[in-house]
């Protein structure tokens, strides 16, 4: 019986591992309201995108007797021009938009500390190289650029428009990953990772990256929000084909089909711009919260 008592796991070492780090993350996070507020944004979001659709059927008939009714229990954000309910547009609307986000976020976020950590590892030539393509990457107006390729491409796709705002993004994170490589690679760890020739892939992604993970993190949310804005303002100008359903292309709808002359058609204009605004509002103040959590002076205070 006490061999067994002894032989019992202790809560620390059931929560030792990704379960402790999690709740020790979710401690921190909820000393911050406007961060925990922020994350439970974010996961209802995520969940109105791509769990609600599996359980809310997609309502694409239009109604001629319907147009822009105002909210009511049959439809609770009222109706468009056609007589489609909004708020199903609402929910079936998220998930493009937000995947295009995630993929141009990812992707960006994965050439930058791909590419900065090695030239700034390396250095010579390879780095000059790089630093020179960041320099020029910097100077160039990204939106107008966006637009050109946008209207000389026509991305048929989203994915293909994810790729598109990937390429545009990566830029100041390589320059902060690098700096930040610069300063971490004659460490004592590195140098002995090092002369143990534990080759460059294990020195970059298991000894330097993991003590800039503030960075990482928090440069992917905001990658998301200016992916979101860039996607909106080109579909807004008619610069990617219109089809299917997303919040953007309600807001394009609601543009040329003279939405802003109707009195009952506010609900329908306001419906994607709060939802955008309202995520953009989620990754802000939860990017906020861990730049207070990773930073440990900021923690103490």
């Amino acid at each position: 019986m006490t061999s067994a008592i002894l032989a019992a796991p202790t809560l620390g070492q059931r929560l030792s591992g990704p379960w402790f780090a999690t709740v020790e993350f979710l401690r921190l996070l909820s000393r911050r309201p406007v961060g925990l507020v922020g994350f439970f944004g974010i996961v209802f979001f995520l969940l109105l995108a791509f769990v609600a659709p599996i359980f809310v059927p997609f309502q694409n008939d239009p109604s001629l007797v319907d147009i822009y009714l105002t909210p009511s229990l049959a439809h609770p954000l009222g109706t468009d021009f056609q007589g489609k309910d909004v708020l199903n547009q609402i929910v079936y609307g998220g998930r493009d938009i937000l995947t295009v986000a995630i993929i141009a976020a990812l992707l960006s976020t994965l050439i930058a500390i791909t590419f900065g950590s090695i030239a700034a590892v390396i250095g010579g030539r390879l780095d000059t190289a790089v630093v020179a393509v960041t320099d020029i990457t910097l100077t160039i107006p990204k939106l107008i650029l966006l637009i050109a390729i946008a209207a000389i491409l026509r991305p048929t796709s989203f994915v293909f428009l994810a790729v598109i705002l990937a390429l545009l993004q990566w830029s100041s994170l390589l320059r902060q990953v690098r700096a930040q490589v610069l300063s971490l690679k004659e460490r004592d760890y590195v140098e002995a990772a090092r002369s143990l020739d534990l080759g460059l892939f294990h020195i970059v992604f298991r000894e330097i990256l993991p003590t800039m993970r503030s960075y990482i993190v928090i440069h992917f949310i905001l990658s998301m929000t200016e992916a979101m804005y860039a996607q909106v303002g080109i579909i807004l100008l008619g610069l990617v084909p219109i089809s299917g359903s997303n919040w953007g292309i309600m807001l394009y709808f609601a543009q040329g089909q003279g939405a802003l002359f109707y009195r009952d058609s506010l609900w329908y204009i306001l419906s994607p711009i709060l939802a955008i605004s309202l995520v953009q509002l989620s990754l802000a103040s939860f990017a906020s919260a861990l730049e207070d959590i990773f930073n440990p002076r900021l923690r103490g205070s």
